[in-house]
Parts: structure tokens; C-alpha cells; sequence
């Protein structure tokens, strides 16, 4: 059996890659700390760290391990903490992985807030991970939920889900362009502008998604700039430097100086997955779960939505094509 505290001090080390700076982080003589890496390594059989005199460095071997242990030790911690709530009379809590899109868009807030209404003293954790991560927290037991852009497979063994978000994208321009106050647009006039595309970090496969559905609506977007993420493409479209499109949930973000279309003859959606675990141990989770697809429906954004009195940026926002 695995000593949990010698795992405390491998990933001690391997996250500072310095035994010093390790045995100052757990408050002990470096000494007892190699003692105890030591071990583990010959109760694994397995060498974990190259040594040098200036440094030490994780093997191949060792950089897996650790993932391995920095999950099990998450969920040793979220196990301690689910006993202490049940021993205070709790249901055990929520521990909820998402994208940024969940947030933006109103899913999970709106969920969570079903949720205070039913239960107000449940604890929540939030953990804002890719979707790759989400999803093997999902297996592992260190996520409840998991709000993800790419679902698991359909026939995956252990998670299941469901789609909760299928958001169409709007046109941003600059204020000044001559697409500002425009009333319609064809894909000719879409493939002469200069674009600002969005490589998000969760994933280039949505990207390539997007250039597939300009294609397919007739046109190819000359990117000249690309941006990380949508509201930093935002930004810079407000500046005059291109245009873009973004999610129609993030509409209300949009800054001063950018002017935003619909395009009812674009197809290109941005989906967003809620997943879990197929064996419910706990009936929050299942009572959680059944509140989130209930709320999806609330949440989904409406063409053509009355903007809020007196926004001069909400009311741009109402130009369609």
C-alpha cells in the first residue's frame, strides 16, 4: 500500500524540481525528504527523478506518475472533506468542472442558482479545467459534473451526457466600418474583410470546425490575426483591426465600439456538453444533474431579444442581417 505522505513529498519535489526549496514547502529537513523519495522509488521499483549536482528532473516515468498522484491525492483531499460534511449532517457538496462558455452563457450560473433555491447550505467547488481534464476527473471521482465542449464517446463506459447549449454565432465589426449599419451580408462580403480568428486554447479543433462551416456557406475567411480567446478577439475588433464572430451568449460582453450581426444563413454552432459519471453514488448529484438539463432550456439565447433600455451597446446588438 501506497504511503500518501511520501506521495505528499514526490509531488513536493517534482513540482519544484529542488529538494531545498521542496523541504522548505513541507517544513522539513532535506535529509528525512530524500530518505523518504528514496523509498518510494524502491517500493515502486520504478526510477522517478535524474540527479545531477545542479538540479533533479523528473524521467519519463516519472512525469507520469506524478499526474497519477496529483489526481489521487485531489480526490484523497475531496474525499476527507465529503466525510467531514456528511459527519456535519451535509449532503457531501458539488464539485463542478467547467469552460468558460458554461459561465458566459448563463448555464451553470442559472443551474446553480435552481440549486441555492432547493438546497442553500450544499458546498460547491468550481474548477474551470479543459475538457480533457474534466473529463477524467469524471472518472477518477474528483468531479461530480463536467461542462465540456467536445462530449465524451458515445459508447465511452463510464460517463454519459447531454447537450445543453448549441450557441449560434453573431458578426462583430468595428463601429466605424462600413458593415456597421449594413442590414445584410453575403459571403463575398464576408471573405473580403480582414479577420480576426479565435484559436482557443481548449481546442483547434473548433477552429477548424469554423473555417469548414465558412466554406461551406460559401466563403473563406482571410485571418490576419488571431486571438486566443473570443473576448480578447473583441478587443480587437473594437481597435478597427478586423472583424470577427463570437458565441450570441456573449453578446452582452461585447466592448464599446463594436457592433454585432446575426447571420441567420450561418450554420456553425458553439455546443456545450454536460457530462457525469453513469454510476450515481450520491442523490445530489442526480438531483443536480436533473436541474441542469431542466435549466438549458431557460438559458438558450432567443433572436432577436429586446435589448435593456438605455444601452446604447445592447441596442446595436439588435441589428440583424
Amino acid at each position: 500500500m501506497l504511503d500518501i505522505r511520501q506521495l505528499h513529498y514526490f509531488v513536493a519535489v517534482a513540482e519544484e524540481e529542488h529538494v531545498g526549496r521542496a523541504a522548505e514547502r513541507l517544513h522539513i529537513s532535506q535529509s528525512p525528504l530524500s530518505r523518504q523519495i528514496a523509498q518510494l522509488e524502491e517500493r515502486l521499483g520504478l526510477t522517478l527523478f535524474e540527479r545531477s549536482q545542479q538540479r533533479i528532473r523528473l524521467t519519463a516515468d516519472g512525469r507520469t506518475f506524478l499526474a497519477e498522484a496529483q489526481a489521487f491525492l485531489t480526490h484523497a483531499n475531496r474525499l476527507e472533506s465529503l466525510a467531514r460534511r456528511l459527519g456535519r449532517g451535509d449532503e457531501g457538496g458539488l464539485c463542478i468542472g467547467y469552460l468558460e462558455n458554461a459561465m458566459h452563457s448563463g448555464v451553470l450560473p442559472n443551474a446553480l442558482r435552481a440549486l441555492r433555491a432547493q438546497r442553500p447550505a450544499v458546498h460547491i467547488a468550481l474548477y474551470n479545467y479543459h475538457s480533457a481534464e474534466q473529463l477524467e476527473g469524471l472518472r477518477q471521482r474528483s468531479l461530480d459534473i463536467a461542462l465540456v465542449c467536445e462530449p465524451p464517446a458515445t459508447d465511452d463506459p463510464d460517463l454519459d451526457c447531454a447537450q445543453v447549449l448549441n450557441d449560434p454565432m453573431l458578426l462583430a465589426v468595428p463601429d466605424g466600418h462600413p458593415f456597421a449599419r449594413a442590414k445584410q451580408f453575403t459571403p463575398d462580403d464576408l471573405a473580403a474583410q480582414k479577420w480576426i480568428g479565435v484559436m482557443h486554447k481548449e481546442t483547434a479543433l473548433r477552429h477548424d470546425l469554423f473555417v469548414a462551416a465558412c466554406a461551406k456557406a460559401g466563403f473563406t475567411p482571410d485571418i490576419t490575426m488571431q486571438a486566443t480567446e473570443p473576448l480578447a478577439a473583441l478587443g480587437l475588433v473594437a481597435a478597427g483591426l478586423g472583424v470577427t464572430m463570437i458565441q450570441q451568449s456573449l453578446r452582452h460582453q461585447a466592448p464599446d465600439g463594436v457592433v454585432l450581426h446575426e447571420l441567420p444563413w450561418f450554420s456553425y454552432r458553439t455546443p456545450l456538453w454536460a457530462a457525469w459519471h453513469r454510476v450515481n453514488l450520491r442523490p445530489l448529484v442526480g438531483s443536480f444533474r436533473e436541474t441542469l438539463l431542466q435549466t438549458r432550456a431557460v438559458v438558450a439565447p432567443v433572436s432577436g431579444a429586446t435589448p435593456k433600455r438605455g444601452s446604447r451597446r445592447a441596442k446595436r446588438a439588435t441589428a440583424s442581417a
